[in-house]
């Protein structure tokens, strides 16, 4: 019966054996050792035969470099037999003289290669003396091709151990990829572990730092940081009536002076061009003047305006510019009276900001509010920076079963399905930083 089950259903195979992940490379490295030895063993044989027939070659070498050519022949084959032979000979023995090294790779290349020059000797001044001394030729095409006929039968085994050797060597690389994303996973767990503590970190601190503030109105010193904003608020609005009256009474004037002015320039001569101009310029910049400078300059200029006007050279406008250049000592002392005031109130609103900048509530709370601003950016940096650790993290997980499937699949085709690598689930997960939630 148990016989009958056989011819049935044939001799089961046997179960394949679990290969640990950690006993893989001492695997891989006999699979490799052992690939090598088959191969020694197998091109043993046509590595002698090669041989051999290279020391036949060098045989008939050196027969044909000693042979007499007939007496009779025609004088032209004797010049080619003349010129021919001695080339052939040289290119024959260059290509024959180094020894074939041991090792089958090298062995393999250094026949090839000697086989290639031979052919080359042969195709090129050996094709001249095949007529001459077809007898010698002839056994030198032979030893040529016997050395040919065994670099054939080396070529398939060669090739084989480099395709086994090559798998192998593939295997080791999914290993090492396999090896190093675990390794980057565990720094990246132990990094995430330290961005997740400072993000928790700048989180408290910005909290606490909402908590601080909110408190502040509440400080009994508050009271002061409102009578200094009022106080300052006054100041500010006196300060802007004050600009508007001078910059009124300035525009005003540096309207009619530069007029005069330019009347004035058509005479190069002229010495009112300098006390109008000058005063128009004081007028006109940017920086508040002196009132004494400005009532300095003002004084040269207004005669001058004067005389103009009353000389018909230049006409004014409206009633204000005729109040003002009607009465100049009441122009000058207005103007003057302004330009004091609105620098006394420029002055008194600076220290007024000073004094508000460097209260003790003011430094606190704009103190807080850079902080807060800071911690904000670190905060969205941190976050941006873990979250794609994260997605990393996901497809490297994602990566490493799927390479080792792979490499499974290798194992078990190296191994003629008689090892199978065991199951990814029974390895230690990388390790994770403790306390990361990430």
């Amino acid at each position: 019966m148990r016989d009958l089950l056989k011819k049935l259903f044939g001799t089961p195979k046997p179960a394949p054996q679990v290969l640990s992940y950690s006993g893989m490379p001492a695997w891989l490295d006999g699979q490799e050792e052992a690939a090598r030895e088959e191969l020694s063993r197998g091109i043993r044989q046509p590595m002698a035969d090669i041989r051999n027939a290279r020391a036949h070659l060098q045989l008939h070498l050196a027969t044909l470099a000693g042979a007499e050519h007939d007496p009779v022949m025609h004088p032209k084959l004797k010049t080619i037999a003349k010129n021919s032979l001695p080339q052939f000979v040289r290119a024959m023995k260059s290509s024959t003289a180094k020894e074939l090294p041991e090792d089958p790779e090298e062995f393999y290349t250094a026949a090839a290669e000697s086989v290639k020059n031979c052919l080359l000797a042969i195709k090129g001044p050996g094709r001249y003396l095949q007529a001459i001394f077809p007898e010698e030729t002839k056994l030198i095409r032979l030893a040529v091709d016997e050395m040919g006929r065994g670099i054939n039968t080396v070529n398939p085994l060669l090739a084989a151990c480099r395709k086994r050797i090559a798998e192998i060597r593939s295997a080791r690389a999914i290993m090492e990829e396999i090896a190093s994303l675990r390794n980057d996973y565990t720094g990246s767990e132990e990094r995430a572990g330290r961005m997740q503590a400072r993000i928790t970190e700048y989180t408290e601190r910005s909290a606490a730092i909402e908590a601080e503030l909110a408190r502040l109105p509440q400080d009994p010193a508050m009271h002061e940081i409102e009578s200094l904003k009022q106080e300052l608020a006054v100041l500010v609005r006196q300060r802007d009536e004050a600009m508007r009256t001078y910059s009124s009474l300035s525009m005003t004037a540096s309207h009619v002076i530069r007029k005069a002015e330019k009347l004035a320039a058509r005479d190069p001569h002229a010495k009112e061009v300098f006390a109008l101009r000058t005063a128009m310029e004081m007028l006109s910049g940017h920086d508040l003047p002196s009132p004494d400078l400005l009532d300095t300059r003002l004084a040269a200029a207004c005669p001058v305006i004067v005389q103009m006007t009353d000389a018909g050279q230049i006409a004014l406008k409206n009633k204000e510019e005729r109040a003002m250049f009607s009465d100049t000592p009441r122009f000058r002392s207005e103007i003057g009276a302004a330009c004091t005031l609105l620098s006394s109130l420029e002055e008194r609103c600076r220290t007024a900001e000073s004094v508000l900048a460097s209260h003790r509530i003011t430094v606190a709370m704009q103190s807080l509010a850079r902080e807060k601003a800071q911690l904000a950016v670190m905060l969205a940096r941190e976050k941006e920076v873990l979250s794609d650790l994260t997605e990393w993290q996901t497809k490297t997980m994602e990566h490493i079963p799927a390479l080792y499937t792979d490499l499974r699949n290798r194992i078990t085709s190296l191994s003629g399905e008689t090892l199978v690598l065991e199951d990814y689930g029974t390895l230690p997960a990388p390790v994770q930083a403790a306390g990361n939630t990430s």
